[in-house]
């Protein structure tokens, strides 16, 4: 704007510019405030900037990044005409295409069951042992699992620590041959009733942890698997509460003592008691990246659990 000497005046909004856009509006709107000199009646200043994303938003994106892993563990149950016949109901349902599925046979049907599942089913091993070959009754190593064409393996389950009295110590040491051999690696952490009442979940299930990472190089093919001891066949089930605070904790004591790519990335799934019924609710929480299914793996309702996110 012009004085009548030919020179601009002081800065101003410019609000007489900008009637004739706003349709004689006023005031200046907050896309033409100039600053705290502005002059026009009524001005408002700018809204403050957006807030940054939801932390809410941001767990969601990591999970995004994690693809929902559902694994069924058969234990020692089945024959070829139960377990064909479940086979044959895992192959003609609808699998949500973003979840992946691995299937724990009984290692006299690992090859019996690569051989029948759908390729894009995966099947685990139940059990390996630390070294490829010797004499050791009654063991399999990953050798011979990798020879049936099998590419994952279910270590420290809670079964094989407190029936076969696996240590720690052992665990590890399977862990590390197992990766080494180039099997993935279900690595199964859990508390008992006792230490859960005793406040020691935390303590417990963060020992195991640490054994499993000391034997780890590469975290791009583990998943673990927390599993409460006392809701593993009981029928008891720890809320989707219960479940998320230790899954959480174990995702921050990833972050403070592995790394945060590690900690954002790998999977923790849970397992005990898990139901066509419960799992949408379990798997709905920003830390629970699938399941380790025992019982319900065996019936036609192990689809809806694999289709929980769907």
């Amino acid at each position: 704007m012009l004085t009548a000497g030919g020179s601009k005046s002081p800065q101003s909004c410019g609000a007489s510019s900008i009637i004739p856009r706003q349709k004689k509006k006023s005031v200046c709107s907050y896309l033409d405030w100039t600053g705290p000199d502005c002059t026009c009646p009524g001005r408002t200043a700018p809204p403050p900037p957006p807030p940054p994303p939801p932390l809410l938003l941001l767990l969601r994106s990591d999970m995004a990044l994690r693809r929902f892993f559902v694994g069924g563990n058969w234990k020692m149950n089945g024959n070829k005409e139960s377990l064909g016949e479940l086979i044959s109901t895992l192959n003609t349902a609808s699998l949500h295409e973003d979840t992946e599925v691995v299937c724990g046979a009984p290692a006299i049907y690992l090859d019996f069951a690569r051989s029948s599942l759908d390729p894009k089913i995966g099947v685990a091993a139940q059990n390996c042992y630390k070294v490829a070959k010797g004499a050791f009754t009654g063991e399999i190593s990953p050798a011979m699992i990798k020879d049936c064409g099998v590419d994952w393996v279910i270590l420290g389950h809670s079964e094989r620590r407190h029936v076969f009295g696996e240590s720690d110590e052992l665990i590890g040491q399977k862990v590390a041959h197992a990766l080494e051999s180039g099997l993935g690696v279900i690595a199964c952490i859990g508390e008992k009733l006792e230490e859960r009442e005793g406040g020691t979940t935390e303590e417990v299930v963060y020992t195991q942890t640490q054994v499993i990472a000391e034997n780890v190089k590469d975290w791009g093919n583990v998943v673990l698997a927390y599993e409460p001891v006392w809701a593993i066949g009981t029928g008891k089930t720890a809320t989707p509460e219960q479940a998320q605070e230790v899954h959480e904790k174990l995702r921050a004591w990833l972050r403070a003592n592995i790394s945060d790519e590690v900690a954002d990335s790998v999977r923790i799934i849970y397992g005990g008691s898990v139901t066509g019924a419960n799992c949408r609710e379990l798997a709905s929480q920003d830390d629970v990246d699938g399941f380790l299914v025992g019982g319900a793996s065996l019936k036609p309702e192990f689809v809806d659990i694999i289709n929980a996110r769907a």
